[in-house]
């Protein structure tokens, strides 16, 4: 742990930080976003928590500001791997490929993936107007650059690569939550065989999923 002075530069604020995120992060290596606490990020930054308050208004923040940075990158990584305009190839096989390098990157991604799954019923909670509408213009940023890297790939979905994107984010919390059962949920599970065809697992059927999304979509609009 680290003992901070009080930052008298923005490039001591920034350093500031900087800390707090990278803090942030590394909790989450170990815990879920539901254990990551004010109180536990101050005493690890070395940082009082009424010194916190100065740099994000609430852990909230911090988390929703490490979703950002989080996404940022993880789209950075999807367009390096997305290839050119192939349309030589089949329109099938590109939006398998596609939903592939989408589903497998996330799944690499465990950090990305937890945040993603409390942003609607957590991170957007505690937080201001503000801090909503900046977080919410960035990650619009990203997600439209996503977008148009999957238009130029897969001209056919048009317009409607900015919902593919949109509906794939939404889907990984979704099945984020739905396949890290509790303990209780997973022993309850074992306990009755027929239940076990409820149980689900992230990359397969996420993959799957953004498979019939991106497909669908793609069908629907050509049609």
């Amino acid at each position: 742990m680290t003992t901070f002075q009080r930052a008298r530069s923005e490039e001591q604020r920034e350093i500031r930080r900087r800390a707090i995120l990278d803090t942030a992060s590394s909790m989450l290596d170990s815990m879920p976003v539901s254990q990551i606490t004010l109180n536990e990020l101050s005493r690890r930054t070395g940082l009082a928590k009424s010194a916190m308050v100065r740099y994000f208004e609430s852990r909230e923040a911090v988390l929703l500001e490490l979703l950002d940075v989080d996404l940022r990158q993880w789209v950075t990584a999807v367009v390096a791997k997305l290839p050119g305009n192939t349309e030589r190839d089949p329109a099938r096989a590109r939006c398998d490929h596609l939903a592939t390098i989408l589903s497998r990157s996330l799944d690499k991604r465990p950090q990305l993936c937890d945040l993603i799954a409390a942003q609607p019923g957590v991170l957007e909670h505690n937080v201001s107007a503000e801090t909503l509408l900046r977080f919410k213009r960035s990650t619009y940023a990203s997600i439209n650059l996503l977008a148009e890297a999957i238009r130029h790939y897969i001209p056919e979905l048009g317009e409607e690569s900015l919902r593919v994107c949109h509906i794939t984010l939404v889907t990984t919390g979704a099945l984020w939550m739905y396949s890290h059962q509790s303990d209780s949920a997973a022993r309850a599970c074992e306990s009755d065989p027929a239940l076990a065809k409820l149980r689900l697992s992230f990359a397969s059927d996420l993959e799957k999923t953004v498979a019939q999304l991106i497909t669908g979509t793609m069908v629907r609009r050509t049609a």
